[in-house]
């Protein structure tokens, strides 16, 4: 598929992070192919050729929006390898290649490495399976071999509202449910809201936990400057629930222990970097101002107070401004939209030109968007259409990729080269 092509795609579809896609069958999706080959020709122009929603705004250093297209790129072909999810929203790998998937509605399945679909796990906890809420992230223990234990991210429902929170208990051997289940994170407050939970696991290169979480929309976004509660920030928690003493408010009795990095409106994609073992997110903006972030131990990023997006009425956030000398500036960011929700560092050996590179989902964009790095600063940006809602992405043990589609006929893909 041609770049022109897949500008046009792009154009055809709703760019609102939170709102339904134009949805587009997909047909056989075994048929959609890049017709990219190796190429060692300089970059082109930008992917995106539609203008900003905040036409007024300038980024604060080159590069850092609108990266030009790679110079290298490979051949592709996405196939179905299981379909009837409804609404999957994270996708994990366990040891024998198959694969424990969550959909938004309360179920935790297996999906064998055929694609058969197993019967739902019981022992996981209620949920709040409304509009964005649900069950959301599943990882693995980094003992899961031994331990058998996982984790899950969920909206838990209170006697009035809901919350972000973290669980963890043991798969039984039979993989039939989960047991010693334990809440081990709950994101304070709570809101009546719809919205805006977050919300990633990722282990860091030490056994700790990251998981991310949102501003649980309008009417409590201001909070996510206060960093004396968890709205809109990234907690870092041992893989017990506490605290970790060198977490950097730890005794700062005006924010919370748990925080890392605060000032974020809402976190649907996060990892490690294969090289530096730091943690990089992505999270929603509004319209416009996507963020790709490196957060660090105890900085601002700004929500709302400083930030590249817009309201959905056109007007400003927070007075428009998108720099302050106190707040960090993200790594890139896009104005329109990619709706972003999952993400991973492609390691694999089956593609040798994205090695290194990100790999970011798609929401409203239906797409897979490929970041090539410059050491920290992104180099360029290739569109991998995908025609559906993209809720995650994940490298699988065998050097491909993988997609989890959003539908109420949800997908896992396979991002392969042609056969």
């Amino acid at each position: 598929m041609n770049s022109r092509l897949v500008a046009t795609l792009a154009v055809l579809l709703l760019v609102s992070g939170c709102g339904n896609a134009n949805q587009m069958t997909a047909g056989s999706v075994d048929a959609v192919e890049t017709a990219a080959a190796e190429s060692s020709s300089p970059a082109v122009d930008s992917e995106e050729t539609r203008a900003p929603n905040a036409e007024w705004q300038a980024p604060a250093f080159e590069g850092q929006t609108r990266a030009p297209r790679p110079a290298q790129t490979a051949t592709w072909q996405l196939e179905t390898v299981a379909q009837g999810l409804v609404h999957p929203w994270a996708l994990e790998f366990l040891p024998d290649g198959s694969m424990l998937v969550t959909e938004r509605g309360g179920a935790l399945r297996i999906v064998s490495v055929d694609g058969t679909i197993g019967e739902p796990i019981a022992g996981v906890p209620e949920v709040h399976a409304v509009a964005q809420g649900g069950l959301l992230d599943v990882a693995l223990a980094p003992d899961f071999e031994q331990s058998r234990r996982i984790y899950l991210t969920f909206s838990e429902p209170t006697e009035s509202a809901s919350r972000t929170a973290a669980a963890t208990g043991i798969l039984s051997e039979n993989r039939a449910e989960l047991t010693d289940v334990e809440v081990i994170f709950q994101q304070q407050p709570e809101f009546q809201s719809r919205g805006h939970y977050g919300s990633r696991i990722v282990f860091d290169t030490a056994g700790r936990l990251f998981v991310t979480m949102g501003d649980r929309m309008d009417r409590s976004r201001e909070l996510a400057q206060d960093p004396s509660n968890t709205i809109g920030t990234v907690a870092r928690i041992n893989a017990d629930g506490s605290i970790p003493e060198d977490n950097p408010f730890v005794g700062d009795p005006e924010r919370d222990d748990a925080i890392w990095s605060w000032g974020h409106r809402n976190i649907q994609a996060a990892a490690l970097h294969p090289e530096s073992g730091e943690l990089w997110t992505i999270e929603h903006g509004p319209a416009g101002g996507d963020e790709l972030n490196n957060p660090e131990a105890g900085k601002n990023y700004g929500w709302p107070a400083v930030t590249y997006g817009e309201n959905y009425n056109g007007s400003k956030v927070t007075g428009g401004i998108t720099q302050r000398d106190d707040v960090e500036q993200p790594v890139y960011y896009w104005d329109p939209v990619i709706a972003p929700s999952g993400m991973s560092f492609y390691t694999g050996e089956v593609f040798p030109a994205w090695q290194g590179n990100l790999f970011i989902g798609g929401l409203a964009s239906a797409r897979v968007v490929r970041l090539v790095f410059d050491g920290e600063r992104v180099a360029a940006e290739e569109w991998l259409p995908v025609g559906e809602r993209v809720r995650d992405v994940q490298q699988g043990p065998d050097g491909f990729l993988y997609v989890v589609t959003d539908h109420e006929n949800g997908k896992i893909l396979r991002i392969r080269p042609p056969a």
